[in-house]
């Protein structure tokens, strides 16, 4: 967990990645950045920064930020109901992201799992993405990312996103942020 003044310092600190990337939100929408912590209160190793533009039935659109080799956790989309998981498009705008996929292991990998929590990262196939670069993951693939030294802002597009549903490989993470009083 963290406190709500570190929830709001990350907000902030989000904004002036936002800016870097050359992303113009507006006051609504800066004061709705979500902080997910991922409830192992240690957000600058285990994070996420998000804004979502919109979640329809059908679609879904949201830019993330992550501060300097942060990462977001291992986890999937699965299915709901009779509905398909998440199938989502990463297409970085501004910095460097390390997603990892199933496939070959990557030899010499560029970045590692936080290393406290590293058995938790199962999925080891690296691609990079440099800005205007993008990958697309089907429904139901076990993925993770870090950013690189300087951080990194990256769009999302998906379909309908259901991020309290996400399945993580760590049985810790709690997908939604919970703040200390």
């Amino acid at each position: 967990m963290i406190t709500e003044k570190q929830y709001h310092q990350a907000q902030n600190r989000a904004l002036e990645y936002f800016e870097k990337a050359g992303i113009i939100l507006t006051a609504k929408e800066k004061s709705k950045i979500e902080i997910a912590d991922f409830g192992l209160g240690n957000l600058d190793e285990t994070g996420l920064e998000l804004i979502v533009y919109v979640n329809t039935e059908r679609v879904c659109a949201k830019e993330l930020v992550l501060f300097p080799n942060q990462t977001c956790p291992e986890h999937l989309h699965p299915h709901f109901g009779s509905e398909t998981g998440k199938e989502e498009t990463f297409r970085c705008r501004w910095g460097k992201v390390y997603l990892y996929v199933p496939g070959e292991r990557t030899m010499n990998p560029k970045v590692k799992p936080p290393q406290q929590r590293a058995k938790y990262y199962t999925v080891g196939h690296e691609i990079v993405l440099n800005p205007g670069d993008q990958y697309t993951l089907p429904p139901e693939t076990l993925h993770w990312f870090q950013a690189g030294e300087k951080g990194a802002v990256i769009s999302e597009f998906s379909t309908k996103s259901r991020d309290e549903m996400d399945i993580f490989t760590d049985p810790e993470i709690q997908r939604i942020t919970d703040l200390k009083k």
